[in-house]
């Protein structure tokens, strides 16, 4: 199920977005020679967000399949991007094959691709809607079909919050989903950090490429303190908020030196 209250004519090309954006960190296709332009200038200046974005998205897959090996069996992928296989759904189904996941995102760019990507499997649903307006993702009809809120959900707020701003109040709006969820329900979250790179020089202008007036998200960067303020009423999983590779790898730990160039936290957390 998707929501079709969208065409190609909301697809704005004339501006990079970070989704497409992520989507070109990442090697995929589906973005706009814009969006290249953009990502490719911060590649140039900042070239550790490529292991960046790849090291996060290796957390998603790693903590959408701890939560299902846990029982956890619905999923809301808040700001989920271009569909980058293998997707949320792809990876609770394959310990859950009943796990049911809504796809939300602010994109219709994103909502074109959904049809093909991620709704070919029972029990997907995608719908527009942004992070900052919890009161239409909650309510919204997509949402309820899927959605069981008597049972444990998996909120995932992935790679999202860094383009709230802080007087938009990120942390309200995060207690606002929680105070939605059962208990037992948990939080996947991640969230870019200045903490292990100066943000002076080519680090700064980097950053500042996503705060360029014709860019359409500002990016801000928050200390690991700020980041673990959004697990307010979530108990952190071990090993707690930490660089995403850290995570319960399922590969060799970096090094130090290879961590220093991973810019991000990651955590899930369980409601109390």
């Amino acid at each position: 199920m998707t929501d079709q209250g969208f065409s190609t004519a909301d697809i704005d090309t004339g501006r990079p977005h970070p989704a497409r954006m992520y989507d070109y960190y990442l090697g995929g296709r589906d973005n706009y020679e814009v969006d290249r332009e953009a990502a490719q200038h911060v590649v140039d200046l900042f070239p550790d967000i490529v292991p960046m974005a790849r090291g996060n998205r290796a957390f998603m897959h790693r903590a959408v399949r701890f939560l299902a090996q846990r029982g956890v069996r619905q999923f809301i992928d808040i700001g989920t991007g271009i569909p980058t296989a293998p997707n949320t759904h792809q990876i609770a189904q394959e310990v859950a094959p009943d796990a049911r996941v809504a796809y939300v995102d602010n994109d219709p760019i994103v909502a074109t691709y959904a049809g093909a990507h991620l709704l070919g499997a029972g029990g997907t649903g995608f719908f527009l809607g942004d992070v900052r307006d919890p009161g239409s993702i909650l309510g919204h009809p997509t949402l309820g079909e899927l959605i069981d809120f008597d049972r444990p959900v998996g909120l995932m707020l992935v790679a999202v919050l860094h383009f709230v701003r802080d007087d938009e109040d990120p942390a309200g709006l995060v207690a606002a989903y929680r105070d939605a969820l059962p208990r037992g329900s948990h939080l996947i979250l991640s969230h870019t950090t200045g903490d292990f790179h100066e943000l002076d020089g080519d680090a700064g202008e980097a950053r500042d490429v996503y705060r360029d007036r014709q860019a359409t998200a500002t990016l801000t960067l928050r200390s690991h303190a700020q980041v673990l303020d959004f697990f307010d009423g979530f108990a952190l999983v071990e090993p707690g908020l930490v660089q995403p590779p850290l995570w319960h790898p399922d590969e060799p730990v970096p090094s130090d030196e290879e961590l220093a160039h991973i810019g991000f936290y990651g955590g899930v957390g369980v409601k109390r």
